[in-house]
């Protein structure tokens, strides 16, 4: 590529680009066009994701649904401290064996996502299941979460 003339270049790539039906569908058009110098594309290495979540209650159990694609159990790492629940989960997605990437648009990250823990949650009978890159955390209610009636003295 001839940097002197940077106007010239731009506009012979630019009508490759529109007669190339392949070009116009942005980032996957490496895999398409068959390049031989196609360079896996990585977006931030080591990014932060927040993982979604959907909390459902019923009777004296909560539970948490926390999608989490690519983690697994031994990376897995559920704390509770001061009541903060803590989720987070380092996830890689390496090629397979005797493959090398074309491209990639599954991130390498860490899962984190936090919740504050009520008082009413038992958090010493948490547990905590991983099937199909969701984590399924079953958490009860304290047994004594109920309202309780303060006596008044009077002074």
């Amino acid at each position: 590529m001839n940097q002197d003339a940077p106007n010239q270049s731009s506009k012979q790539d630019e009508s490759k680009q529109s007669s190339n039906p392949a070009a116009s569908n942005g980032p996957s058009n490496r895999a398409a066009s068959n390049e031989s110098s196609a360079s896996p594309e990585r977006l931030r290495p080591g990014a932060t994701l927040t993982p979604p979540a959907d909390i459902l209650e019923k009777g004296d159990t909560a539970i948490v649904y926390l999608d989490v694609p690519g983690a697994d159990a031994s990376g897995l790492d559920v704390t509770l401290e001061r009541r903060i629940l803590t989720i987070s989960a380092r996830v890689t997605s390496p090629a397979p064996e005797g493959y090398a990437p074309a491209y990639i648009e599954f991130r390498d990250g860490v899962y984190e996502r936090r919740f504050a823990f009520s008082d009413q949650m038992d958090g010493g009978r948490i547990d905590a299941t991983l099937k199909d890159g969701v984590l399924r955390l079953t958490i009860p209610k304290s047994p004594d979460a109920g309202a309780k009636k303060i006596a008044v003295k009077a002074a």
